[in-house]
């Protein structure tokens, strides 16, 4: 998997990230699909350890990973395609106020089968002072 990973970040079609908490190895996350041209598009993907989920350690990793790929890599959109029964994964889109698209039929086959997943995307012009940024402030929100 390493080899796989490290192969496909060195040909460009892929950012592989691993996630820490409190100096543990706590998830991973892949920009992956990473496409040119007139698409200027990836898609994200990633788990977390459940110890620490609900902790936003997922939101935050995916808003840095976001920003990083629209202001330092260059792209224009980005998507997260999550199995429709994965509530927790879809709070973390939820959270960032990723737009969903809808609904790709048989789109991946995991586990035996082709399995749905909703789409969810977010451009650049929708976040244009970062998710990471924005993030945060809806974070403040909550709290105040």
């Amino acid at each position: 998997m390493v080899r796989h990973l490290r192969a496909e970040a060195s040909a460009g079609r892929m950012l592989p990230f691993v996630i820490e908490y409190q100096g543990r190895l706590v998830g991973q996350l892949t920009v992956a699909g990473i496409t040119w041209g007139s698409m200027c598009s990836a898609h994200v993907g990633y788990w977390v350890d459940e110890s620490v989920a609900g902790r936003g350690v997922m939101p935050t990793a995916v808003a840095l990973a976001v920003d990083h790929c629209f202001r330092t890599v260059g792209l224009h959109r980005v998507e997260v395609c999550i199995r429709p029964e994965n509530a927790p994964s879809r709070r973390v889109v939820e959270k960032l106020g990723f737009r969903e698209e809808g609904l790709r039929p048989r789109y991946l086959h995991i586990d035996g089968a082709w399995r749905d997943h909703l789409v969810f995307a977010l451009t650049e012009e929708e976040v244009p002072e970062g998710l990471v940024q924005r993030w945060h402030r809806a974070r403040s929100r909550k709290t105040a």
